[in-house]
């Protein structure tokens, strides 16, 4: 009898549904749990049988609530798709370990499966393999966006749930155990139903910050150390040679909370020097618990055990003199590295640790001194027959010192290029009059930067009180030197220059970078690698030429020495999104690649990209393992950084063990995608040709519909909850670039994630139809054949069609109907609406025509019944929430009940999609 896999997750929803009942029946009273039931079971009803008078009796049902009622049913129905997502992350766990236990092989994204590709299909050598993480580099990068509408607190809760359902999982529970555990759940489902869901003002820069290092604390902090342990035991399994073997710290996480500027005021150098100052507080503080437990842990007498001559001279410096520890020189070697660590918290953050040490010390003067004193410890205890010692807690905390340093993890600065370029115009005129440097044509402006980076004199002067700008940018930079040296040069790393389209946006920033010593043209000395981010269509195509000419410049080429002969280029796959739409995107995206990739290698320069993307898919989301697997050959140099980006790092870094998997994929995914030999799977001449003309069909339908239809506009505004996502506390930043409702100003996380709310998903699809219709009807014979070979045979095609059957399988075309329906003028509504439908219609037709599925996600089971398993919880929010748009725009505007609905259903809404923003 073939094991149903997916009875254990439909107990754990019944389970986490039933104590959510029992929960709203005894807070709210036996008549709105009726009520919400009724709601429920119709909704399944309707979305089971397709039956059409559920429907009309949902309608009704939820058309008559009273507002209070209203809010009622929101919070139910959000809060179940909260529980719901716990519950299939602690399945994916569950799978996972059964997966292991089992002794199956291994499977696609693990590291287990990317070693043997590499040693059995690439004919690796062991050593080969190891050395290739000498040079390797895999970044997430946390950012802090508008698409992030959980609350630190609801988080907490939802930690609570997952860990009870995962000691339900592991554990063989007695009866009493079993009634602990499951009053423990009832517990944590009331704290998390009377835990307030909104947050009651917006956030702020440093709150951000602390949302962000709340994932440090409970998940990279731990979990890094044990995957980088798991990997080196793994390479020591196929040569055993390798036993002592320790791999760089290659695998790193990285954040632009605090440092990223572009369009965001409130991030100012008091800010970012904040944001430094708690991230080294949560690194530090993490130490010296480790440290204190290590203490506790290796009670090693010198009687009973040796110790290196290093090492008793580490003890006999320690200030911890107790007679009763005399024989213990491990635990006293602890002991002065502690109090060492704690001088260093002392004076890197001006207050002293929670636990002071046993006595004063001298602060480390570095991360590397810190590390050495550990090493001393290690090499002790291995040289002295206690190897299995050093495996344990010292090892990861060894681990942990050399990844995360002083620093926890890099902050990046980026600002628009705009503003680089009033800055440096307002300092050349200052001290130049005359130069009217905004007023120079491109070869006028980079021979006037190159000149000024030719000296080391510095253009500004304390003299001269400049633009508030020019004030906030200098003191951007000066704020990251000083942070240089008291942190280390790992604490900012990279200097990110959005709307990059030209030569002199990166030569602007380099000129900056020298006012704050950051660059030094006598020394040919660049502490920070200069990041182009080339975003829109136009700058896409643009980018190989702008690195051509920047390569081509002697005097850059040096600085490069500085940076191992490694560049880095960002892609924007957001802006390029709204720009363009998502086929024409994801296209522009590739070629791009494929174009810099030749360039670096003419040029003999390490390519390394930046991936900025978001959670949904017409952001770049999607599975980042076949994301990266898709990249052009070359694109993947060993080097890689992408960013994790709203409710995305809840979703695969809240659970530490969840946490850990989504790191191992990036691992395997890089290692397998840079070892791939190149050339091996050459892209037919056909399969290009064909993929341009779609994009131009594509391009232009969107443009189309988006740039030229009089009314779009009106009709974004009036039919999404783009209006009310601005009033929503759930980011720093405005939701626009300037005042007012262009979409050309608009950024693109609220566009995808009011696309999203609705139903619609129009970033991740729009476009595709009509391209492959054109397609077709200008090559009928063998068209169709040739896109099925593209799916089959071109990874990329493959998996921009994949996140596509993804993103339609979640769009619902009714519910996007009523949401229409709040468009006031009749005829703009229809007249768009209806080119939505029919391009739905066609783009639907198409994907399952090529991919030869009968229905959307067909090639993707789980998926499938994963989204529609969460349908009947997601119409009744939807339905809800359209009224409340409705009430709220009609006047009710004042009312903070309405608000409150409106606002908590975006984040019910958000959770059960996943992916939205």
């Amino acid at each position: 009898m073939t094991q149903d896999k997916d009875a254990p997750l439909r107990e754990d929803i019944r389970l986490l549904g039933r104590l959510l009942g029992d929960t709203v029946r005894d807070q709210q009273g036996a008549a709105s749990f009726d009520l919400i039931e009724r709601i429920r079971q119709t909704s399944v009803r309707f979305r089971r049988d397709d039956d059409l008078a559920a429907r009309r009796e949902l309608e009704d049902t939820l058309d008559a609530l009273s507002r209070e009622q209203t809010l009622q049913v929101v919070r139910a129905f959000g809060y179940f798709s909260h529980l719901a997502n716990i519950a299939e992350d602690q399945h994916h766990i569950r799978r996972s370990r059964a997966h292991l236990i089992a002794g199956s092989a291994p499977r696609e994204g693990s590291l287990a499966h990317a070693i043997a590709v590499a040693l059995e299909e690439q004919r690796l050598d062991p050593t080969e393999l190891a050395a290739f993480f000498d040079t390797a580099l895999v970044s997430p990068v946390l950012t802090a966006h508008p698409t992030e509408v959980q609350r630190k607190s609801i988080l907490n809760c939802q930690t609570v749930v997952a860990r009870l359902l995962d000691e339900r999982d592991r554990m063989q529970l007695t009866p009493e155990e079993a009634e602990a555990n499951l009053e423990g759940l009832r517990r944590a489902v009331l704290t998390l139903w009377q835990t307030r869901i909104l947050r009651p003002a917006k956030l702020s820069v440093i709150d951000e910050v602390t949302n962000g290092l709340s994932y440090f604390e409970s998940t990279f902090l731990r979990e890094l150390p044990r995957l980088y342990a798991s990997l080196e035991d793994r390479l020591t399994a196929t040569q055993p040679a390798l036993a002592n073997h320790e791999l760089p710290a290659f695998l790193q996480v990285g954040s632009w909370i605090g440092g990223d500027r572009d369009g965001n005021p409130f991030v100012t150098a008091t800010v970012l020097e904040e944001a430094l100052a708690m991230q080294a507080a949560v690194a530090l503080g993490y130490y010296l618990d480790e440290l204190h437990t290590l203490g506790s842990q290796l009670s090693l007498s010198q009687g009973l055990v040796g110790a290196s001559d290093a090492l008793i001279a580490l003890a006999g410096r320690s200030p911890d003199q107790s007679p009763h520890r005399s024989d213990e020189p491990y635990r006293r070697a602890i002991a002065g590295i502690y109090a060492r660590l704690a001088a260093t918290y002392l004076a890197l953050l001006d207050h002293a640790p929670a636990r002071h040490a046993v006595a004063a010390a001298e602060p480390y003067a570095s991360v590397g001194a810190l590390a050495d004193d550990l090493d001393i410890l290690h090499r002790s205890l291995v040289a002295n027959g206690t190897a299995t010692l050093a495996r344990g807690r010292l090892r990861h905390l060894r681990r942990a010192v050399k990844v995360f340093g002083f620093h926890l993890a890099p902050i990046d600065l980026r600002q628009n290029s705009d503003v680089h370029e009033r800055v440096v115009a307002e300092l050349l005129e200052v001290a130049r009059p005359g130069t009217d440097y905004l007023a120079q044509d491109e070869a006028g402006r980079c021979a006037l930067l190159l000149e000024e980076l030719g000296t080391a004199r510095p253009l500004a002067s304390p003299h001269v009180r400049y633009s508030d700008d020019s004030e906030s940018e200098l003191a951007i930079f000066r704020a990251a030197r000083r942070a240089h040296l008291r942190y280390g040069q790992g604490a900012i790393r990279n200097c990110i220059i959005s709307k990059t389209d030209d030569l002199s946006d990166l030569l602007e920033l380099a000129v900056l970078l020298k006012e704050a010593g950051l660059l030094r043209p006598l020394e040919n000395a660049l502490d920070v690698n200069l990041v182009p981010l080339f975003e829109t269509i136009g700058d896409l195509e643009n980018a190989a030429g702008v690195m051509d000419r920047l390569f081509s410049l002697p005097g850059y080429r040096s600085l490069l020495a500085a940076r191992e002969q490694t560049q880095e280029v960002m892609l924007g796959y957001s802006d390029s999104n709204k720009d363009g739409g998502f086929l024409t995107s994801g296209w522009a995206l590739y070629k791009a690649e494929g174009e810099l990739v030749e360039v670096f290698a003419r040029h003999g320069v390490r390519l390394r990209l930046f991936h900025g993307r978001g959670g949904s898919v017409g952001r770049g989301g999607g599975p980042s393992y076949q994301a990266i697997l898709a990249q052009p050959d070359g694109a993947v140099q060993g080097q890689i950084r992408l960013t994790e980006q709203g409710e995305v790092i809840a979703a695969k870094y809240g659970n530490p063990e969840v946490g850990r998997r989504n790191l191992e994929v990036l691992v395997a995914a890089t290692l397998e995608t840079s070892l791939r030999r190149n050339g091996r799977d050459r892209t037919p001449q056909a399969f290009l040709d064909a993929m341009q003309a779609l994009s131009d069909t594509a391009f232009a339908s969107y443009r189309g519909l988006v740039y030229e239809t009089p009314g779009f506009e009106q009709y974004f505004w009036e039919s999404t909850v783009i209006s009310e996502i601005a009033g929503l506390n759930i980011g720093s930043r405005p939701a626009s670039r300037k005042k007012g409702t262009s979409i050309e100003d608009l950024r693109a996380i609220p566009w995808v994630f009011s696309w999203s709310q609705c139903r619609l998903m129009l970033p991740g699809w729009f476009g595709f139809g009509s391209a492959v219709k054109q397609w077709l009807a200008t090559h009928p014979k063998d068209g169709l054949g040739l896109l099925q070979r593209m799916y089959r045979e071109w990874s990329f095609f493959a998996t921009l069609l994949s996140n596509m059957d993804m993103v339609l399988a979640k769009t619902d075309l009714a519910i996007a109907s009523r949401y229409a329906a709040l468009v006031k003028d009749v005829a703009l509504r229809d007249s768009i609406f209806e080119r939505i439908r029919a391009e739905w219609k066609d783009t639907v037709d198409a994907l399952l025509a090529i991919t030869d599925q009968v229905e959307l996600l067909d090639a993707n089971p789980l998926l499938k019944r994963s989204i529609r398993n969460r349908f009947p919880y997601l119409d009744p929010l939807n339905h809800v929430q359209v009224e409340l748009l409705r009430r709220h725009r009609d006047g009710n505007g004042e009312d903070a009940r309405i608000r409150n609905g409106i606002h908590i259903s975006i984040n019910g809404i958000a959770a059960g999609l996943r992916n939205s923003g």
